[in-house]
């Protein structure tokens, strides 16, 4: 496949992606924000005050690194904290940043263990996320969400920001959304079983779902 075909693709996939989230609840309104890396210097973001329901190819942004227009339309203003993740992380191709219910839900709560606010209790959270630290509230849009991100990039697959909604990376951009899905039903059994004791996997079993996946 060539550049222009794969780019084009990207696209494609991206605006399908955003879609089926979007008509499954999982965005509402003008909500939340996904990009991918094309290549080492050009990055695709989805527009400002876009909905991820509504999204057209043509229109998507495509940045470099310093966070420059290149194409499309404005980008989203939390494009700032997607490249500050990917400048750190090379790892990681693609992002989704939703206010997802389960997961915003969670991100109001207080007292939250700040290095995991989600302790496991399915293998599949642990294969797909691990953990999920949280990140100090800022207003949206604030350099201060980027900085944060940037410095714990190579701390987790997802971070859940205060108040606010979770960031999640992936290799690709399905497997960003899967594991985006996967956290916000993890989320979601959380707060189906406060009232239950439940029983939380071991660090063994926790440590074994981990070496598997190597």
């Amino acid at each position: 496949m060539t550049a222009l075909a794969h780019e084009k693709q990207q696209k494609i996939d991206l605006v399908n992606l955003a879609r089926s989230l979007f008509e499954r609840g999982y965005s509402v309104g003008g909500a939340g924000n996904i990009s991918v890396r094309l290549d080492n210097n050009r990055f695709l973001v989805t527009p400002t005050g876009s909905s991820l329901g509504r999204l057209q190819a043509d229109d998507l942004s495509v940045l470099d690194s310093d966070g420059n227009l290149l194409e499309g339309k404005k980008p989203s203003k939390e494009s700032v904290f997607h490249l500050a993740i990917y400048k750190r992380n090379p790892a990681c191709h693609a992002i989704v940043h939703l206010h997802s219910t389960y997961l915003t839900a969670l991100s109001c709560l207080a007292g939250l263990d700040t290095e995991n606010a989600i302790k496991a209790f399915t293998p599949y959270y642990v294969m797909r996320v691990g953990k999920l630290p949280v990140i100090p509230y800022y207003r949206p849009g604030s350099p201060e969400i980027a900085r944060e991100l940037s410095e714990r990039a190579l701390d987790a697959k997802a971070f859940l920001l205060a108040n606010h909604g979770v960031v999640v990376c992936g290799s690709d951009l399905f497997d960003a959304v899967d594991n985006t899905e996967e956290l916000e039903e993890t989320a979601k059994l959380m707060f189906l079983l406060q009232t239950q004791k439940v029983r939380y996997l071991t660090d063994d079993e926790v440590n074994d779902l981990k070496n598997r996946g190597k």
